[in-house]
């Protein structure tokens, strides 16, 4: 089964200039985060976005994690259109068809690495604080 690959994201307009989500828009966008909200199959599409394709097998020792486990996983986001698959005598080889994904994936990282920095920040900031405050009790007493 071979689909073919596709050359970038289509256009699109910024969220806030498009009309608001249908109530069946917002299920697709929901089944779209559903499908990522998987730590396994987002290990897959990082693999998958640095080798471009591999085997089911060495995807599954790349993984450390049974072979079966990771088809299983292969098998859902091809289903969902995601990636393709080829085979090759015996051995099964997958790509990411759909660009787009990656880019989501890219940006929840981003998102991900902020909101840990802001954590730090807010952590340090209460610490500063804290040991403030615990500086001028000294001081007074």
């Amino acid at each position: 089964m071979n689909k073919t690959v596709f050359d970038g994201c289509p256009p699109t307009s910024e969220l806030s200039d498009h009309p608001l989500l249908n109530d069946d828009q917002a299920l697709s966008l929901e089944k779209t985060f559903k499908m990522l909200a998987n730590s396994t199959r987002l290990r897959i599409l990082h693999v998958l976005a640095k080798e471009q394709e591999i085997c089911v097998s060495d995807l599954a020792k790349a993984l450390d994690m049974n072979a079966t486990a990771v088809s299983n996983q292969l098998q859902r986001m091809t289903d969902w259109g995601v990636l393709t698959s080829k085979r090759e005598g015996l051995r099964i080889f997958y790509r990411i068809i759909d660009p787009c994904v990656i880019s989501v994936v890219n940006y929840a990282w981003c998102l991900t690495q902020c909101a840990e920095i802001r954590e730090d920040e807010n952590n340090l900031q209460v610490d500063t604080e804290a040991n403030s405050q615990l500086l001028i009790q000294k001081l007074v007493s």
